[in-house]
């Protein structure tokens, strides 16, 4: 796979994110589209890639561990009564173009093949709009059809035997900073990172060194999906495709999930997240 330059993303007047469509990564890391580095408007970096401690995490983007037995998330796959094994199982989110790119976002046409076979076919539409003078909102919505020519389904390690990993899906690395950052959610209660993750909540925020980001499911069928949280051992969000059990995607049937995340300069509290994601969702 041949590297490319990035795309792109402005708003404002400001570079707030570049997209990578074809990295030059080793296969193991299930080499994929991603956003990296995703800015504040005052330029503060908000993603991380390639991290020490999770090689294979790309910055914000579409990853999944299992798609019928093929890894889409990098790194090893755990495997029920055998745990997290080394697996030649690697799939590749193939850009295939842009149907439309802008300074302001883009269309994206994608393949997801695994072992010679075309398993997904994606299109992902990402677009930036401000929201004041230090916050804007970043709105990705991907649509994921089987054009494998039989029935799929898509689990997560959580599904395989490993209890409380059900990550998979939308995912967003942050950087990863002295303190852990703080995590919050929609309901009044929700402090912390357990009161958040594997909880189905119209948003997520999380809080870092002078920095928000604030996850908002951003239709009804997205806010179904239980949020994945991590904040002691990783900075890391995600929306999570099989949580309770894996996702049958039969053969030609297509899904659709969108989330919209508000980059904050400072720290946000949980009016001021919610009243953000209020105006990012609406606009």
């Amino acid at each position: 796979m041949n590297p490319e330059p990035p795309a792109v993303l402005r708003c404002a007047g400001r570079t707030v994110a570049r997209y990578t469509t074809r990295p030059g990564l080793a296969l193991d890391h299930s080499p994929r589209p991603y956003l990296h580095p995703v800015t504040t408007l005052a330029g503060r970096p908000v993603t991380e890639t390639v991290p020490e401690d999770h090689p294979h995490h790309l910055g914000a983007g579409i990853a999944v561990p299992d798609v019928a037995g093929h890894n889409f998330w990098g790194g090893r796959t755990f495997v029920r009564d055998r745990g997290s094994v080394e697996l030649d199982n690697h799939g590749v989110q193939r850009h295939d173009g842009f149907k439309l790119c802008d300074p302001d976002g883009f269309v994206e046409e994608l393949t997801w093949t695994a072992g010679g076979e075309r398993l997904l076919r994606e299109h992902r539409t990402v677009a930036a709009t401000a929201l004041t003078e230090a916050a804007w909102a970043l709105d990705l919505t991907f649509s994921l059809a089987n054009v494998s020519g039989r029935d799929l389904s898509i689990g997560s390690p959580a599904t395989n035997g490993r209890p409380g990993a059900a990550y998979g899906g939308f995912f967003w690395r942050a950087p990863k900073e002295t303190k852990a950052p703080v995590v919050f959610g929609a309901a009044a209660d929700a402090d912390g990172e357990e009161a958040v993750h594997g909880v189905r909540s119209d948003w997520v925020a999380l809080v870092g060194e002078g920095w928000t980001l604030v996850f908002a499911g951003a239709t009804a069928r997205t806010r179904e999906d239980p949020w994945f949280v991590r904040a002691a051992e990783y900075p890391g969000v995600g929306s999570s495709l099989a949580h309770d059990g894996r996702l049958p995607v039969t053969a030609g049937e297509t899904f659709v999930r969108r989330v919209v995340t508000v980059v904050a300069d400072g720290r946000l509290d949980r009016d001021e997240a919610a009243a953000l994601v209020r105006k990012a969702v609406a606009s």
